[in-house]
């Protein structure tokens, strides 16, 4: 299978299996992710509305685009901190940029991990779709870790973060002249590192440094997660 036909594979596996094994059910509270997976899951989700199987749901949303795509299929979006949400979410489901077999994450190569990770680590369950070009075996080498900063901490967050063994590069726009400024208005430094990092130490160490928002390493709240294959197979990986 393609690798778009991975995607879709294996977001309408992951929704329609949660949906059959109870784990999304009407009135639930969802987080919905940002990327080319997770819009996949966005619309699967929509066709589950739409039929009437799913009422009442609530959607918390990671970015302009996914707010976009709920508001053309006529899902209700609110936010976290609206009282009818509360802060906590049921159920989150998105994307990753890299998985590991123990479940860590890199996201953020869509540069909306901030909110993502507000998402989601404020869900009971967290749900990962991932076609296999995504499964790794290590972090930190290859693709890199989004670390969103102030913009006025640019010089002396670099310097810590190369204190830490990272390489950093700001993240340019594309067709425009400058940073890639996010939908919290910050910029993005892309770390990479020569050798594997351990992700949830390396987590708290980036976040400790002053200027830096939130960075794209996720291992606090270990997700369930779907990998589809080229055989047209989805694994299934620390389902719970």
């Amino acid at each position: 299978m393609t690798q778009s036909e991975q995607k879709t594979l294996v977001a309408n596996t992951a929704i329609d299996t949660l949906i059959k094994e109870g784990k999304i059910f009407s009135g639930m509270k969802i987080g919905l992710g940002t990327g080319s997976t997770a819009m996949p899951a966005v619309k699967r989700l929509a066709e589950h509305i739409a039929s009437g199987e799913l009422t009442d749901i609530k959607a918390v949303v990671t970015s302009f685009q996914t707010q976009n795509a709920c508001q053309d299929y006529g899902i209700p979006v609110y936010s976290l901190n609206d009282k009818i949400i509360g802060g906590k979410l049921d159920l989150a489901i998105d994307g990753a940029d890299e998985v590991t077999p123990d479940c860590f994450c890199i996201k953020g190569g869509g540069a909306a991990h901030v909110r993502e990770k507000l998402v989601e680590y404020n869900s009971k369950i967290f749900v990962v779709v991932a076609d296999s070009t995504k499964a790794v075996e290590t972090i930190g080498t290859k693709f890199p870790v989004p670390v969103e900063i102030i913009g006025e901490a640019r010089i002396s967050v670099t310097q810590a973060l190369n204190e830490l063994g990272a390489k950093c590069v700001l993240r340019e726009g594309v067709r425009k002249c400058g940073p890639v400024i996010t939908d919290n208005g910050n910029q993005i430094l892309d770390c990479t590192w020569e050798n594997p990092i351990n992700v949830a130490e390396m987590e708290d160490k980036i976040n400790g440094i002053v200027g830096v928002v939130e960075n794209g390493l996720f291992s606090k709240n270990k997700p369930i997660v779907f990998v589809g294959t080229e055989d047209g197979k989805v694994e299934q990986r620390n389902w719970h």
